[in-house]
């Protein structure tokens, strides 16, 4: 669709119905498949920005595609709601306005007329069809063929009562980006009862609920320390760490190097 958080109701019935014990089953088996993906510490592909919505009827089936990629484990997928859709009568329980200003600052970055979903952005340098798994891996590919793929490497680990942060230093220059964490939601069914897709219950991936500029890279191995605890807050499904150009008009350019990590264990 073009255009010019589950925070669903908490079931009190005890015990659940054959319906929501369902729902809490799949929530249960995405969480621990979730927590496979993530456990492959070798460097991702790409990084994956899939702008979407609930209330879009287009978006299901690249929100299906973002799942298969998170499952995947060898990308980092991200889904960020954007709340622009909400008139049509279901509002986004992720949408949220921050989210929708990252795809207008990057619809300025690309110099595109007008913002869509379902938007797959890939390494902050192109954007395709994001239902389309093909233009997806088209662009992962050409991207790396042309030597604009990931080129630096970027850890996230758990250490204690810390998420240590570290990326890599690049040869030539000069180089200038921006460490940017985004927290994000295990993975989530909805119930959508109203607006496009109503009587859908779709299964949300990696749902982004915030960003945070770490510090700056200059090029140069650096390293950064965040209490763990602001992970387990700001989102509960775990983090990544995107280290991101910034264009000269101020919007978001190219994603150097990324990793992804779940939720924090106590």
């Amino acid at each position: 669709m073009d255009i010019r958080r589950f925070v669903g109701r908490i079931w009190n019935a005890s015990p659940l119905s054959g319906k929501w014990a369902a729902l809490v089953a799949a929530t249960l088996g995405a969480a621990s498949m979730a927590g496979a993906a993530l456990a492959d510490s070798s460097p991702p592909r790409g990084v994956i920005e899939l702008f979407t919505s609930q209330g879009c009827s287009s978006c299901p089936p690249a929100d299906t595609v973002l799942a298969e990629l998170v499952k995947r484990g060898d990308v980092v997928a991200l889904a960020y709601h954007v709340d622009y859709w909400d008139y049509l009568g279901w509002r986004d329980s992720f949408g949220t306005p921050e989210n929708t200003a990252r795809q207008y600052e990057y619809m300025k970055s690309f110099k595109a007329q007008s913002v869509y979903t379902p938007q797959a952005v890939i390494n902050g340098r192109r954007h395709v069809n994001g239902a389309s798994r093909r233009d997806i891996e088209g662009a992962l590919s050409e991207l790396k063929r042309a030597r604009r793929g990931l080129s630096v490497e970027v850890s996230a680990t758990y250490s204690g009562s810390s998420l240590l942060i570290e990326a890599d230093a690049a040869s030539g220059g000069p180089h200038e980006a921006e460490v940017v964490v985004v927290y994000f939601d295990p993975p989530t069914p909805v119930q959508i009862e109203r607006g496009e897709n109503t009587g859908k219950t779709v299964t949300y991936w990696n749902a982004v609920t915030g960003l945070q500029v770490a510090g700056m890279w200059h090029g140069k191995l650096v390293r950064f320390e965040l209490p763990k605890r602001e992970v387990s807050k700001k989102g509960a499904g775990g983090c990544a760490v995107l280290l991101q150009s910034v264009n000269a008009d101020g919007t978001p350019g190219p994603i150097l190097g990324a990793a992804i990590v779940g939720e924090p264990k106590s």
